[in-house]
């Protein structure tokens, strides 16, 4: 995962989307209807999180969440490689997301410059967990600083832990990975836990973080799954109700499908994603319609027996 921008905006009632900063690695500003599918998808849906995908570029974003803020309002998007996928951006969102409620400021500049050392850190934690030669260099400067302080014993253990976790920690993850994509999701958990025990014993905190949050959510996937095999299971037998001119269901049908449209959103089944967004679609205008014929239908009786 290396995303390529990281972009804060907010979303006024009134006036819409409107971009407060952003960071881009390919100095291409993001395109202003990202901003206006994700006011659909976080307002109109009420989706904490959504994604979309513009010119073959893939487009994540989520709420931010803090109590200090005086906005309420706020959203903090990443875009992506067309072939990358946005479990770690979820992972690593929580701590981006205190850096950016820490440092926020009304002045743009300074925020553009939050986010540009927001991505960067992001990319260093990638590399990271790509390279275990970083790690030994990271290792070695710490050990570095414990000498220069008089820290000889912890110097020495943390010199002999790094000899073997660093490897250990790279197949770990390997692991990880291969679990997730071969969806199988408590496997790849447990191994992500297992990474985060061996970066803390050689204080790679951030990294502890990052893997315990990619976990919690790899964690949700199982459950996940079975909601939506449920969810169409139901959606499935209204449809078929439906044929029986039971109206009143296509409005029951609107808020199990949009829950069907975040579960994929988290699997980013983008296929499916579209096939709902036309369900959902069709689904709210015939509910318009299904309300208006009842209507029609209550005044024609009143009519005839008038007559």
């Amino acid at each position: 995962m290396s995303p390529q921008a990281i972009f804060l905006y907010e979303i006024d009632e009134s006036f819409g989307p409107n971009m407060l900063a952003e960071y881009n690695l390919s100095q291409q500003k993001i395109p202003p209807e990202v901003l206006k599918d994700f006011t659909e998808k976080h307002v109109t849906k009420e989706f904490n999180e959504a994604s979309t995908q513009k010119n073959n570029v893939r487009y994540y974003s989520g709420v931010i969440r803090g109590e200090s803020l005086e906005k309420k309002n706020l959203y903090l998007g990443f875009a992506l490689k067309e072939d990358e996928n946005v479990i770690s951006i979820k992972s690593a969102f929580e701590t981006i997301q205190e850096r950016v409620v820490k440092n926020y400021s009304k002045d743009n500049k300074m925020m553009d410059s939050v986010l540009k050392d927001a991505l960067n850190s992001i990319l260093t934690l990638m590399d990271k967990l790509k390279e275990p030669k970083i790690i030994i260099e990271t290792i070695n400067e710490k050990t570095k600083e414990m000498l220069d302080n008089g820290k000889i014993p912890e110097a020495r253990e943390l010199i002999n832990l790094g000899e073997d976790i660093p490897d250990k920690l790279a197949e770990e993850i390997k692991i990880a990975e291969q679990s997730l994509e071969d969806k199988l999701y408590k496997k790849a958990k447990k191994s992500y836990l297992k990474a985060a025990e061996l970066a803390e014993i050689i204080q790679e905190f951030e990294i502890v973080s990052f893997l315990m949050h990619k976990a919690e959510v790899v964690g949700t996937f199982p459950d996940l799954s079975k909601e939506r095999e449920r969810i169409i299971s139901e959606v499935e037998k209204a449809i078929t109700e439906l044929q029986t001119n039971q109206l009143h269901l296509y409005h029951e049908m609107i808020k199990p499908i949009n829950r069907l449209v975040e579960i994929s959103s988290a699997f980013e089944d983008n296929e499916l994603i579209t096939k709902l967004l036309d369900l959902y679609s069709n689904s709210t205008r015939a509910d318009k319609l299904a309300k208006e014929l009842f209507n029609l239908d209550k005044k024609i009786k009143e009519n005839f027996e008038s007559i």
